[in-house]
Formats: C-alpha cells, sequence, structure tokens
C-alpha cells in the first residue's frame, strides 16, 4: 500500500521532503478550494522542486463540475506543471455517462502530452450527501474512459470519514472492482491509524490522508508534521507484516 500525503502549499511539502523516506506520493492540493480543491500551476512545479526527484507529485484538478473541456484543460495544466498523478473529483458528475465523458477528455489530454502519467478518476463515499454519482460506480467509469486508477474521498469535511459513509465491506467491493478493471484502487477521506488494518485487508493498493499526519489531527488549521508521517508508515508497515504472516498461516492451514 502506497502512502500519499497532501501538503496544502511549499511549507508543508518541505516537511513531507523532510520525510521523504516515509512516503510514496506527494499530493498537491487547497484544502480551502474543497475536498479535491486544486492549487496553483505555480505551487504544482514549487512542490515538485521541493520534493525529491523521485518522489512522485500528485495534483488534484478540483471538485469539478460537469464540463468535459474545462476540466480536460484543467488536468492538462496539471500534467505540464510536473504532476505524474492527475486527480479529477467528479463532484458534479451525476450519472456514470457523464463522469465518463468528463474522464475520457481528461484522459486524452493529459496523455497526449505524457503517456507516462496517471490520471485518476476520484469519487466521494458521501456522494448521497452532495447528489454526484455513485461511489461504487467510479471504477467502471474510470475503465472506460482509459484512466489508470479509481479513488474515493469524502466531499464534505466535517468530521465524518470514509467508513462513516462506505463501511469497509463496501470499500471491499470498490477495491475488488478496480482490479478486475486493471486499476489502481486509492482510499481517503479523514483516514486514521486505526483504519490501516481493513484497508491494508481489502487489498487498498494507496491511501491518502492529510489530517492524520497534521499538528491536533486537524487538516484545515493543523501543519503537516514530519514525525507523524513517520509513525504514519510504522502503522502501515505493522499491519502490512500482520496480514501478510496471517495470509501465510492461511496458506499452510
Amino acid at each position: 500500500m502506497l502512502l500519499l500525503i497532501s501538503p496544502d502549499g511549499v511549507e508543508e511539502a518541505l516537511d513531507c521532503a523532510k520525510a521523504a523516506e516515509h512516503l510514496d506520493i506527494v499530493d498537491v492540493k487547497k484544502p480551502d478550494e474543497g475536498s479535491l480543491g486544486a492549487n496553483f500551476p505555480w505551487v504544482i512545479r514549487e512542490i515538485r522542486e521541493a520534493v525529491p526527484a523521485d518522489t512522485p507529485v500528485s495534483a488534484t484538478v478540483g471538485d469539478v463540475p460537469y464540463k468535459p473541456g474545462t476540466v480536460a484543460q484543467a488536468a492538462l495544466g496539471a500534467a505540464v506543471s510536473g504532476a505524474t498523478y492527475i486527480k479529477v473529483g467528479l463532484y458534479g458528475c451525476t450519472t456514470p455517462e457523464q463522469g465518463t465523458e468528463v474522464m475520457r477528455a481528461v484522459v486524452r489530454a493529459v496523455k497526449e502530452h505524457r503517456t507516462n502519467a496517471l490520471v485518476v478518476a476520484s469519487g466521494y463515499a458521501d456522494a448521497h450527501r452532495v447528489g454526484c454519482v455513485n461511489p461504487l460506480a467510479l471504477p467502471d467509469i474510470a475503465a472506460r474512459a482509459g484512466a489508470d486508477a479509481a479513488m474515493l474521498d469524502t466531499a464534505i469535511k466535517d468530521g465524518s470519514r470514509l467508513f462513516d459513509h462506505v463501511p469497509p465491506d463496501a470499500c471491499a467491493e470498490f477495491v475488488r472492482r478496480a482490479h478486475a478493471r486493471g486499476l489502481l484502487a486509492a482510499l481517503a477521506g479523514s483516514v486514521r491509524q486505526a483504519d490501516l488494518g481493513p484497508l491494508t485487508r481489502i487489498g487498498t493498493d494507496i491511501v491518502g490522508v492529510r489530517g492524520a499526519v497534521c499538528a491536533g489531527g486537524d487538516r484545515n488549521t493543523g501543519r503537516i508534521q514530519p514525525h507523524l508521517i513517520a509513525a504514519f508508515r510504522a502503522e502501515m508497515d505493522r499491519q502490512a507484516r500482520e496480514h501478510a504472516a496471517a495470509a501465510d498461516v492461511t496458506a499452510v492451514s
């Protein structure tokens, strides 16, 4: 399981760089513009320069409307600015068809610029609260559009969490559907260390966090702390070892 950390700017990205050995992806977003709020192109470039060259940078394009042309241009901007992973929050798409149309435009725009960039179709565990596409439809949307990954986050950051809206068994189904289509499965949404056990067991490929590695656990007012990133990774590694050991026991028996 890869660890994705979301700084809100260059200063926090430098904090991430201090803990680069403990994380896998630095994700650029602007929390005050939404769950998957897009940051400025120059911030993406500055963060790309601030973190080690071998650490991939992800960038959110925003909680986007159903406007394929607009979103495709924004996604291309993120890729041009140095992002390897391009994440699109399908906030304004109410049907799988709309989501697929937006993501196809994004995939074409990004892949024509850089074929090795990874496009992520992101939905929301609490879709029922904002009226967007069903979260379990995301793997099919991503696959039909030619994207590389499907992701779930939470749209409304009010303290509710991923498992409050999509329980572990439903998240497991999301992961299964993504893997069946050859996609990476990413999960986020106020994820805590206590969630790492079920996230590991269901085969999550990427876990995204912010609040869990911020001072006071506050994604908005707390700053990312390198020692909290290290502690989160240590728990990830512990869960991975336990899961592997349990799998070995099962195989022997």
